[in-house]
């Protein structure tokens, strides 16, 4: 299935906005102890020879800084699922055999995902994507779940005129995976050191403490669990044109 992402042009530019649903794909690598250069000197001549070869995919290459291992993370969308059928790259084909020399021999796992992004809870403006925060959360009761997301992003767009994130939900997985997620861009890790409200300081702002209060624990009630990791946009790894 890795090679699938490298060898055909299914999706479209993946810094799809928010005004319209799309469809994440992600793959996500573990890379063997060590071998961080090796891989990412290996993805680097697979771009370059699918460039040479006039290849119209897009990408971005992500490299996680929290968590176990060393996890580098693939991006791409398109506005349906339709785009899956297409399977005519001749830039990929043309290149296959540098993905297989000097990327796949440096991987320890992949994982392979899809989600769906949720327009009605995610921010519409454009914004710098070069470090994101994703925090993942698996629930009890979406429909709960959902319920207090639109609502607290109510109340930040109305504060501050627009949402803070984009939103996703996902699309099959195994049981351990995450059934929403939601990705919160900054322009670069300095940008994490700005202080503003949290969402329940906003949220009490709006609607006062006891609001909040119950508001809060509804929204403990519907998680089974949550994680977050933080990424690092890899420019040279990544071709994405249009932004």
């Amino acid at each position: 299935m890795v090679l699938s992402l490298f060898a055909a042009g299914l999706l479209l530019n993946n810094v799809a906005q928010a005004q319209e649903k799309f469809i994440l794909s992600s793959t996500e690598f573990t890379v063997k102890v060590g071998h961080e250069s090796q891989f990412e000197e290996g993805v680097k001549a697979w771009k370059a020879c699918y460039l040479e070869n006039k290849g119209e995919w897009t990408w971005t290459m992500w490299k996680r800084y929290n968590g176990k291992g060393s996890v580098y993370s693939l991006t791409s969308t398109s506005l349906n699922w339709a785009k899956m059928d297409d399977e005519n790259d001749e830039a990929g084909k043309k290149c296959w055999q540098i993905a297989m020399d000097k990327i796949i021999p440096h991987v320890e796992s992949t994982e392979d995902n899809f989600a769906t992004s949720i327009p009605e809870f995610s921010r519409t403006g454009a914004s710098d994507w070069n470090v994101i925060w994703v925090s993942f959360f698996r629930v009890d009761n979406s429909i709960l779940f959902r319920e207090i997301v639109q609502e607290t992003g109510d109340i930040i767009q109305k504060a501050e005129g627009d949402k803070r994130n984009v939103w996703y939900v996902s699309n099959g997985g195994s049981p351990e995976s995450a059934d929403f997620f939601v990705v919160t861009p900054y322009k670069n890790f300095a940008a994490l050191d700005v202080e503003r409200d949290g969402v329940w300081k906003m949220v009490e702002n709006a609607k006062g403490k006891e609001h909040t209060d119950k508001l809060r624990a509804s929204f403990r009630s519907t998680l089974e669990n949550s994680w977050a990791y933080m990424y690092k946009r890899m420019e040279a790894l990544s071709h994405n044109p249009v932004q």
